[in-house]
């Protein structure tokens, strides 16, 4: 599975199988991970086999969560867009595996999580991320029209358009798909507007316009540098 079939087929699952993570997979998973790590200078973790991480709301709401990521770094500004940047690599390169996932950002025990992997002192927990073999694929959310998030100031580029239709289908809290992405030649400045989570909603986003769009087509603008028209309410 390459990644744009990743991305259409990646959907919140809850419910997951009993069956172990292979250690193929979770020697690839784990491998993405620490370079992730290297990369942005976090402590994220892979735990396996172990309780689910919600205590008394556990069967609630969801079943078989045994296997998740643990979301976390040293204390930082942009701590929260980069753990939301590198979850998205986590969560698709999971999906080209074939297995499933689940972003959790409020409804785990973050005491269960500090138990079964402690953070190091400085650290923040930021999410989890549940990985497994799913009950189901889960469902598509519904998205925004690409014309209330996406602005391009002149003709709009095949790459702009493939990065728009990418980042609406990156996962953001409680959906709310909050972004304000603008284009000019080359230059994209992507904001995500304030709420739950908005920092990793909008590293999350940019991994998945990245994907989209191709890297080697565009460039992030700096904040300041373009200026964001009204396009969204």
């Amino acid at each position: 599975m390459d990644l744009w079939s990743a991305m259409l087929a990646r959907h919140t699952v809850r419910r997951y199988t009993e069956a172990p993570l292979p250690p193929h997979e979770k020697t690839t998973l784990i491998d993405q991970m620490e370079r992730l790590n290297h990369t942005f200078h976090l402590s994220m973790t892979l735990v396996t086999d172990a309780p689910a991480p919600f205590g008394a709301l556990s069967s609630a709401f969801t079943k078989g969560v045994k296997n998740y990521f643990v979301l976390s770094g040293p204390k930082s500004p942009a701590l929260a867009e980069q753990i939301g940047y590198a979850s998205a690599s986590l969560m698709l390169l999971a999906q080209t595996l074939g297995l499933n996932t689940w972003w959790i950002g409020a409804t785990f025990s973050r005491s269960m999580v500090k138990k079964a992997s402690p953070l190091a002192p400085g650290d923040a927990l930021i999410g989890i991320i549940a990985v497994g073999y799913g009950q189901t694929q889960g469902e598509p959310h519904i998205s925004k029209p690409s014309d209330q998030i996406a602005h391009y100031d002149g003709v709009t580029p095949d790459w702009f358009s493939s990065g728009t239709d990418a980042l609406l289908l990156a996962p953001t809290a409680l959906n709310r798909q909050a972004f304000e992405l603008y284009g000019r030649e080359d230059e994209v400045l992507l904001r995500c507007r304030r709420g739950p989570f908005s920092a990793v909603d909008l590293g999350i986003g940019k991994y998945f316009f990245e994907a989209g769009a191709g890297k080697e087509n565009f460039h992030w603008a700096k904040e300041g540098s373009l200026s964001i028209p009204s396009i969204s309410q």
